[in-house]
């Protein structure tokens, strides 16, 4: 067991039971794995590899790696790359229950670093983000970062830290992790504008305090996710107790099932109605955006259609004029007399009669479509999907011959 534990090895997700205990066959195994996933011309996946290292040097972190923003799709990326990688970015870190580790270089500007800019979209306070400073070797001669590590440039609550990885060429040589550790701790001991933080640098250092914060912040967030937990509990207990007794062929039961879906008709139905549903069809218009459009665009244009004799309507008005006179003088007069003008009136709305009876058709063909849509949900029991549709399709024929007495 002793020897157990003093041995590093590595486990990979998808090769169960396998222990990986030389570090160059877990690089090529991910590397492998990438290419399976994405191809072998730079795709992407947000599938993620999972693997889990076990040492007596390491202290216990679950930390998910994630892609830096790609601006220019490269090899057999597609156009919208960045968009997705962002996608998936934002994924990851939107959870409230993790901690954000901005990884920036220090040879660039960090008023424009992707990570700090995606990392306040979520943590606006700043209270899930630690900064990470990369790089720091490869300034320029005469700058440095100690304005941005001293936490004074861009502040952060949880401040920043500094680090120096190994290079390409330290990785291809197979540099050492201990040496190249020691080598780190030689340049923060070594530099004058770090020497003074080199206890607070380094990536011993960020192990620790990623460790630390991140016991602080599941201790913090714990109370609120147990009470999350037991909310479900009770609600999966209350559940259970409910059919504890539960005997299929109980009529009472299968009364309530029936009424249920009966309700559940209902509101499904009133949600197309209002637009309020929670699918929205992206192909055509349906319930009620189709029922609006026949009113507001499909009527006045039947109106706009029937034709109009302004010359006829002038003598129409003439003669109800003098008819309704009879035998004495027609008198000039400001107003048409009430007679003439309900007469004539009356006439006119009498040719609104088609294009309002062609609208409450077309209403109620739409109306019964939406009935179709909504018995899907219950094409398991075919005779209750086929008498809803009866009664509630008899019910709109009902109210729309009304309608068109009424018209």
């Amino acid at each position: 067991l002793l020897l157990i534990f003093l041995t590093e090895y590595a486990e990979f997700l998808h090769c169960k039971g396998k222990k990986f205990t030389d570090f160059d066959e877990v690089r090529q195994e991910i590397e492998v794995e990438t290419d399976r996933v994405t191809g072998m011309n730079k795709g992407i996946s947000s599938v993620p590899i999972n693997l889990r290292i076990y040492s007596p040097h390491v202290l216990s972190l679950t930390l998910i790696d994630l892609p830096g923003i790609t601006k220019v799709p490269v090899g057999d990326q597609p156009p919208d790359i960045e968009q997705q990688i962002r996608d998936m970015i934002m994924q990851f870190i939107s959870r409230e229950n993790c901690l954000i580790l901005a990884v920036t270089p220090a040879n660039t500007d960090l008023a424009n670093s992707d990570a700090l800019k995606l990392a306040k979209e979520v943590d606006p306070q700043g209270l899930r983000t630690i900064g990470v400073i990369t790089k720091l070797d490869l300034m320029d001669e005469g700058t440095d970062a100690r304005e941005v590590l001293e936490n004074r440039l861009l502040p952060l609550r949880r401040g920043y830290i500094g680090v120096v990885n190994r290079s390409q060429k330290d990785i291809d040589g197979k540099k050492d992790i201990k040496a190249a550790l020691l080598a780190e701790r030689k340049f923060f001991l070594s530099h004058p504008s770090y020497r003074h933080m080199a206890d607070r640098m380094g990536t011993p250092y960020l192990q620790k305090v990623l460790n630390q914060q991140l016991t602080n912040h599941i201790r913090d967030t714990l109370p609120a996710f147990r009470s999350k937990l037991q909310s479900q509990l009770l609600s999966i207990e209350h559940e259970v107790d409910v059919y504890k007794n539960f005997r299929p062929e109980d009529p009472t039961r299968k009364t309530k099932a029936l009424l249920q879906m009966v309700q559940q008709f209902s509101v499904d139905f009133e949600k197309r109605i209002e637009g309020s549903g929670d699918q929205v069809d992206t192909l055509e218009l349906s319930g009620g955006a189709k029922i609006n459009r026949i009113f507001h665009e499909r009527f006045p244009f039947e109106l706009v259609k029937m034709e109009f004799n302004e010359k006829e309507l002038r003598r129409e008005i003439s003669y109800a004029i003098k008819n309704i006179h009879g035998i004495r003088q027609v008198l000039p007069c400001l107003f048409t007399p009430d007679m003439a003008f309900e007469a004539i009136v009356k006439k006119q709305i009498v040719k609104l009669k088609g294009p309002c009876l062609k609208s409450v058709d077309l209403v109620m063909q739409e109306l019964i479509n939406t009935v179709k849509k909504c018995t899907k949900k219950l094409a398991t029991y075919p005779r209750l999907c086929e008498e809803t549709e009866r009664i509630v399709a008899g019910y709109i024929r009902e109210r729309e011959e009304k309608t068109k007495d009424q018209v």
